[in-house]
């Protein structure tokens, strides 16, 4: 998509809206589960928006699974193989995105059973979360959150990049995370994910957010 205009919104009417445009989505590669992208650093607080839309849906009478991509981190030997603040590794290695690719879009594909793996391992304990799988009835819609999740080539059916101007995200991102930073530089300047998503959220005040798509 092109640059778009952007009009202020509350948080929680952005939430409705967003549901309301889901109710009628229908994906492309006929399968009947859409899957819904929250991209953001973690500082723009992806999650917050997926849950959102998650709780909207639930009112209107819609399943949906809200599914982050923190539970699919790799283990820390992997992980930080390279050190503790290794860019390079941050933005292209810390999450296994097979992982992702096989538990959790494999299958809602057409012929799929729906039965989603949430999370896979937990980064504090370094060990997996043995969590059961979830099944998601047909109509039922994934909501994944999390950093980088446009430069996967990931199915999905509708895409919303929450984004915060260098500044912001400096100023948001706490300081012993500020190592990170030139990894969110690199995605704008590879993916430009404010310009590809489907919906753009500007939420440098996270209080007064605006949106266009």
């Amino acid at each position: 998509m092109g640059r778009v205009r952007l009009e202020a919104i509350t948080w929680d009417r952005l939430g409705d809206t967003l549901a309301e445009r889901l109710l009628d989505l229908k994906p492309a590669d006929g399968s009947p589960w859409p899957r819904i992208a929250f991209d953001g650093a973690p500082a723009a607080r992806p999650g917050e928006l997926a849950r959102r839309v998650s709780e909207a849906l639930r009112i209107r009478g819609r399943s949906s699974l809200v599914v982050g991509t923190e539970g699919f981190l790799r283990p820390a030997s992997v992980r930080l193989e390279y050190g503790h603040r290794d860019v390079e590794s941050y933005y292209s290695g810390w999450y296994d995105t097979s992982a992702m690719w096989r538990e959790v879009f494999g299958p809602l594909e057409a012929g799929g059973d729906g039965r989603v793996l949430p999370d896979l391992w937990d980064p504090d304990a370094d060990r997996a979360t043995r969590s059961p799988y979830v099944p998601l009835p047909p109509g039922g819609v994934l909501l994944l959150h999390g950093p980088f999740l446009l430069r996967h080539w990931f199915p999905f059916d509708l895409s919303v990049h929450i984004l915060l101007s260098p500044g912001a995200l400096r100023r948001r991102t706490p300081e012993d995370e500020h190592w990170t930073l030139p990894a969110f530089e690199r995605y704008e300047q590879e993916t430009d994910p404010a310009g590809t998503a489907d919906v753009l959220v500007r939420a440098d005040d996270p209080r007064h957010p605006a949106w266009g798509g």
